[in-house]
């Protein structure tokens, strides 16, 4: 090179003072950073990850006007529970089994005994504690105060696929009833009311609640009344999805006393059923809104039989069990979708009993090599007597005191065992199954092996050279 080298002074160079503040400062601006992150997270457990349709019903039914209620106690909580309008129980059922492609909806609302479509995949997320009352309102109603009397009657019995139809026609057309002439026809409720209102239907059929504005309004407004049956209880026991109840006198109107005196009815359960579309966090989101909602949803739930036919939910089963949703659901609910939190803990217990059959398998093989290298050694001592030791090995000088042919065919049969045992040593101890930090037990047998064979070849070779 032609250039002249450039002399250096020798002298370190100094940090500039800025770049040395700075350094000092990177931990305090970290731990701002961290601290303010950590103040931003909101750990208050919401309904955010719910984002959930229902099958409802007619906007004027009691159907939607629970949807509408659980919509409203999720959206308070940051989640979304949509409405979706039907014909009924029988639409929804065969709606919510189609929608098990596109999961376009997740769950429905339907009366107990409505028959699912065939091969549908529906599970049962939860039975409401309190039932819906099969009224057959009219404006002579109160005259009819048996069975026998329905003789001829013309009788509306709802929308076609609604699960009012599909009550009446099972339990109005069944053997019981079908001497008595009766003439069923579909019509949309509100139609049928107006129709019995004028006399032209003598009975309008509604499976409602019985708190519901719509028939309040039937027995307060358009003058029609309740029939009673007094032996309801009877028709109730040949059907596994009805029960019997009663409506008080003055129910509607104490003044009035609307009805005039107490009526025997039919009940039905309401069912919320799910087509498995939904995340375990996302069915735990209904659950607890239903929860709210109705505060005896669980109690209800443990205590009475399900006797709908379907399996309940994995997600319900837990909820109910815990009377409530997990800590971990409550606070990180997609973990669960992962793996429920009842299974944590048997990966955990399987976990440590691997890692524990692990330790005990790898001590029993570090054992059987330690066994085996002692042995080899005890093999030399027999050679050279038990007070020989390396050291004394590898002065031993074979030109002043010959070897035995036998011995040096120990010492030769001695050098393969030791060999072999120090590749098996280190094939052990890379394997999987070695627990960390585990392997550093089989380098220290490697270390002894290996000093002993340097020893016993190198007394090998003295010997051969001799």
């Amino acid at each position: 090179m032609n250039g002249t080298p450039t002399k250096s002074s020798g002298r370190p160079r100094r940090a500039r003072p800025h770049r040395a503040l700075l350094r000092a400062a990177a931990p305090a601006v970290i731990l701002v950073a961290v601290a303010l992150v950590v103040a931003r997270i909101d750990l208050h457990p919401d309904l955010g990850h719910v984002r959930v349709a229902v099958l409802s019903g007619a906007p004027e039914g009691n159907y939607h006007a629970i949807v509408t209620d659980l919509g409203e106690v999720a959206s308070a909580r940051g989640g979304r529970v949509e409405a979706v309008t039907s014909a009924g129980s029988v639409e929804n059922l065969a709606r919510l089994a189609a929608a098990s492609g596109d999961c376009s909806v997740q769950f429905a609302l339907v009366q107990a005994g409505t028959p699912p479509p065939a091969g549908a995949r529906l599970e049962l997320i939860g039975r409401l504690a309190k039932a819906e009352s099969m009224f057959l309102l009219g404006k002579k109603a109160d005259a009819i105060g048996s069975f026998a009397s329905l003789a001829g009657l013309r009788i509306g019995v709802g929308p076609a696929g609604s699960g009012t139809a599909d009550v009446a026609r099972r339990v109005l057309g069944s053997r019981d009833f079908q001497g008595l002439g009766l003439v069923l026809s579909n019509h949309p409720v509100v139609e049928q009311l107006d129709l019995a209102e004028r006399g032209e239907l003598d009975l309008a059929a509604l499976v409602i609640d019985e708190d519901a504005d719509l028939v309040e309004r039937a027995v307060r407004d358009r003058g029609l009344a309740i029939v009673g049956f007094p032996h309801a209880d009877v028709v109730a026991r040949r059907f596994p999805f009805l029960r019997h109840g009663r409506i008080g006198a003055g129910q509607f109107d104490p003044v009035r006393m609307l009805p005039p005196v107490d009526k025997e009815v039919l009940r039905v359960d309401t069912l919320v059923v799910g087509n498995r579309c939904a995340s375990r966090s996302q069915t735990l989101g209904l659950l607890t809104a239903l929860a709210a909602t109705f505060p005896d949803f669980v109690r209800h739930n443990k205590t009475t039989p399900n006797k709908s036919g379907l399996e309940t939910a994995a997600a319900t089963k837990g909820f109910l069990e815990k009377e409530g949703i997990e800590l971990v659901d409550e606070y990180f609910p997609r973990l669960g979708d992962v793996m429920p939190p009842s299974n944590w803990l048997h990966v955990v217990m399987a976990v440590s009993l691997l890692f524990n059959a692990m330790g005990v398998g790898n001590r029993f093989r570090l054992w059987r090599i330690d066994a085996a290298r002692v042995k080899a050694e005890h093999e030399l001592a027999a050679c050279f007597g038990e007070a020989a030791t390396l050291g004394d090995l590898a002065r031993f000088d074979p030109s002043r005191e010959a070897l035995p042919p036998a011995t040096i065919a120990e010492v030769e049969r001695v050098i393969g065992e030791l060999e072999e045992l120090a590749a098996r040593s280190r094939e052990q101890s890379l394997s999987v199954l070695v627990p960390m930090g585990g392997e550093m037990a089989y380098r220290y047998q490697e270390q002894v092996i290996h000093e002993t064979l340097a020893v016993l070849r190198a007394l090998r070779e003295r010997s051969e050279a001799r």
